[in-house]
């Protein structure tokens, strides 16, 4: 493995409005010796490290100058991840073809286009449209590529001043760097905008004897399946709905979970009480593909998820309130306590 010193990052950088490439190293001499044979190299007090036009001669120079001498960080440098084939598709078109308020400014349409080809997630996209456009129509009588730092700081000011949190303006942040870095394809240049330290509060959980009080106020069996289900293998609300009759290995005990957040696949676990409550399940409701399906086929909605488990818990705990989400955390801290 390569030592922690024999490392560089690349930055993006806009230095007198031309394209650079920041290097950031540790102290080594080596490393050191190394960029010095690069054409041209400077250095920036600014951003505390050396810079070299970002040319594609040079970024490949970079490359063949350290390979084998240093691992290159290049994570900020393509912050582009690879489109997922099997993503569900996003209904941008509804954001195009909004009725919008006299005077509002909408969401550019290089902005729409980038989210759709990428694919995010449809909360991803609404959220970052949504706090895209309110810093729009704050800055509604500046043009975008004329906007800097203290501007941005400016608009970060105003939603502390309006209480919001500091998930919100993270998710803001994100919202701004989205359309310079991503769409627009622009060095960093809010390279230095100061982020809240993200809140790290408990998850809403209750005790197990509260768990099976729901699991039994539930309606009928797939309604009990899906309760249990979300609790027995902790899973997230999309999770479920998105599980394949498919995934569920009843030889091996586990269950596979295709593209959950981050798109990222897993096992988890298949408990037997629950097989034998699914196979009860499948011979009454027979569904076709997916393990839940609504009325009409196709998979079960997010809503009706949040309903079963919603009227649920008010029988069973006196209106206490819980979402599919407050199972998944309750699964997790009964694993650590037990």
């Amino acid at each position: 493995m390569t030592p922690r010193t024999k490392q560089i990052t690349l930055k993006h950088l806009l230095i007198g409005d031309v394209k650079q490439i920041g290097i950031q190293f540790y102290p080594d001499k080596i490393i050191q010796a190394l960029i010095k044979g690069l054409p041209l190299p400077k250095w920036s007090k600014e951003f505390d490290m050396v810079y070299l036009e970002n040319t594609k001669p040079n970024l490949n120079l970079v490359f063949r100058t350290f390979k084998g001498v240093a691992w290159v960080n290049c994570n900020s440098f393509f912050p582009n991840k690879p489109i997922h084939k099997g993503a569900e598709t996003i209904d941008v078109d509804h954001y195009r073809n909004r009725n919008l308020v006299e005077g509002h400014i909408a969401c550019p349409e290089a902005y729409l286009l980038k989210l759709e080809i990428k694919r995010y997630a449809a909360n991803t996209v609404r959220t970052y449209v949504s706090m895209f456009e309110l810093f729009l129509n704050f800055h509604k009588s500046t043009d975008l590529l004329k906007l800097d730092e203290n501007d941005v700081r400016t608009y970060l000011q105003y939603l502390v001043q309006n209480k919001r949190s500091n998930s919100y303006i993270n998710q803001a942040v994100n919202s701004i760097k989205f359309y310079y870095e991503i769409v627009l394809g622009m060095p960093n240049r809010f390279y230095s905008i100061e982020r809240p330290i993200k809140e790290k509060k408990l998850p809403n959980v209750i005790s197990q004897t509260e768990v099976y009080k729901v699991i039994a106020s539930t309606n009928n069996i797939k309604h009990k399946c899906v309760v249990s289900m979300l609790y027995s293998a902790g899973l997230r609300r999309n999770e479920l709905i998105n599980l394949k009759i498919s995934d569920i290995d009843s030889q091996r005990m586990i269950i596979t979970v295709r593209e959950g957040k981050g798109k990222k696949d897993r096992f988890t676990l298949l408990s037997s009480a629950i097989l034998k409550d699914l196979r009860a399940y499948f011979l009454e409701w027979r569904p076709k593909v997916y393990l839940f399906e609504g009325n009409m086929g196709g998979k079960y909605s997010g809503e009706s998820v949040r309903k079963v488990v919603q009227y649920a818990s008010k029988k069973a705990l006196n209106g206490k309130h819980i979402t599919p989400h407050t199972l998944r955390h309750s699964f997790a801290t009964h694993l650590l306590e037990n």
